[in-house]
């Protein structure tokens, strides 16, 4: 089974979705780019794929930058480069026969370069509506429980975590010479 990486281009998003795109509107840009690095950070929870965002760093000049959050990768592209230019290159670089990248686009010309090097390609639209549609599927399994009456239960509590952290840390503990009386 191929691992799934889907590389998002941020600020397509922000101008699609919108939510994020109102935000933008009203001069609030770091808080869509906030909102939208939450919801693809909640949606990573519920997919199992490498997610790598890209800002383009034109909007933020001075910024160039990977770093992680949110367990995502963050991309400031740099100064002279787009964030489709960079999209382009690591998707060819990513994909591979072990690999299944995706990329989330709403731009025309960038989705045919993504299709030549074997990517796939989601518009953002299409990836607003799986982000929402795997959101309200963990609520109606939530509600479905809760109708039952099955309460979902952490499977260890805080007194138990504690007692195996102690566990481990003594086992992890260098042990005492023979004439050491301490």
């Amino acid at each position: 089974m191929k691992e799934d990486i889907l590389i998002v281009d941020a600020y397509n998003m922000i101008g699609n979705w919108p939510k994020l795109n109102r935000l933008k509107l009203t001069d609030r840009l770091p808080e869509a780019r906030d909102e939208l690095l939450n919801m693809l950070a909640n949606y990573k929870k519920l997919r199992d794929a490498k997610i790598t965002v890209v800002f383009d760093a034109m909007y933020v000049p001075g910024i160039s930058k990977s770093y992680k959050q949110f367990d995502l990768e963050v991309v400031w592209t740099n100064r002279d480069e787009t964030a489709d230019s960079y999209i382009e290159r690591i998707a060819k670089e990513r994909q591979t026969r072990f690999t299944q990248v995706t990329v989330a686009t709403s731009d025309q010309a960038e989705q045919w370069t993504i299709f030549s090097e074997g990517a796939l390609r989601i518009p953002a639209g299409e990836l607003l509506t799986d982000i929402e549609r795997a959101q309200n599927e963990v609520k109606q399994t939530a509600r479905e429980f809760a109708d039952r009456g099955i309460v979902r239960k952490s499977p260890w509590d805080d007194q138990q975590l504690f007692k195996l952290e102690k566990l481990r840390d003594q086992m992890m503990a260098k042990p005492k010479k023979k004439n050491d009386d301490s």
